[in-house]
């Protein structure tokens, strides 16, 4: 199997891009944080000092898609149509799912699961005070598509 990021020197290379068609693609990605009832319980109720945990997470997780390129240094600059990105508070936990769209020539996964993962390290920044027993795990790929235009 041929890896995209290496040349034939096995150096890092940027794939080129230039031959590609412009093609509508969506990214799906997941993730969870495992809190303690206390905690999650007070993000319900947002009642931690440092405001409403999810709203800023939310907003972590779009600035975090938009700029995946400088942080993962192969990942080319796409221009993205939409981040969304949801929560759902569980008894253990919080469930984190983002769905990333672009129409670009190169797919939009890498900007998802950075959404996904900056995301729960926001959750996990804010309730760090609070809650020593936070973990972060199952960050995946759910799903992606591509579509002609």
């Amino acid at each position: 199997m041929e890896l995209s990021h290496v040349d034939q020197k096995g150096e890092a290379r940027m794939v080129d891009i230039s031959n590609k068609k412009i093609l509508h693609r969506e990214a799906m990605a997941s993730g969870k944080i495992y809190l303690n009832k206390a905690t999650l319980d007070r993000i319900g109720k947002h009642l931690l000092q440092k405001g409403d945990v999810l709203a800023v997470a939310r907003i972590a997780g779009i600035n975090a898609a938009k700029k995946t390129s400088e942080l993962i240094p192969l990942c080319h600059q796409i221009p993205i149509n939409t981040v969304n990105i949801s929560f759902a508070l569980k008894d253990d936990r919080i469930d984190i799912n983002a769905r990333v769209v672009c129409d670009y020539k190169t797919g939009i996964e890498m900007e998802a699961l950075t959404s996904v993962s900056v995301a729960a390290l926001t959750i996990y920044d804010m309730c760090k005070a609070v809650d020593k027993t936070m973990v972060i795990s199952d960050i995946k790929l759910e799903k992606k598509v591509k579509n002609e235009i």
